[in-house]
């Protein structure tokens, strides 16, 4: 059976691989980055407008697809400095509403560009 992919305009892929795809009722979102789609750079700034960037373009990819925050079931979230999960973690709060996706926050020793945080998620119909 073919993917079924979607590719959001507002989403940047830095690599051979869509911004999401859907099997049955699920949609499988590929991490996101700090990309900024205008201008296909990285956000510069702290960890907070890195954060912020990736659900922009997260939140791109579901638009695309027909889908809300409120379809996410698991988030996954990627950061290079663990000292930054606070951070991180008060604009993650802001992004949902309860009850709150399931979610794992994995430090990890670099990321694409040299990002701060890549975030991914799974959505479901």
């Amino acid at each position: 059976m073919p993917r079924k992919a979607f590719n959001a305009p507002g989403a940047v892929a830095v690599g051979p691989y869509s911004h999401a795809i859907e099997t049955g009722d699920l949609l499988f979102l590929s991490g996101q980055t700090p990309v900024d789609s205008q201008t296909g750079k990285l956000v510069e700034g702290d960890i907070v407008e890195q954060t912020n960037q990736c659900f922009k373009n997260l939140f791109n990819v579901l638009e695309a697809a027909g889908l809300t925050p409120d379809h996410v079931e698991k988030v996954n979230v990627f950061l290079t400095d663990m000292n930054n999960f606070t951070a991180m973690n008060e604009v993650y709060s802001k992004q949902f509403s309860e009850p709150y996706p399931a979610r794992t926050t994995i430090g990890v020793l670099s990321l694409p560009l040299g990002a701060q945080v890549e975030i991914e998620m799974i959505a479901r119909r």
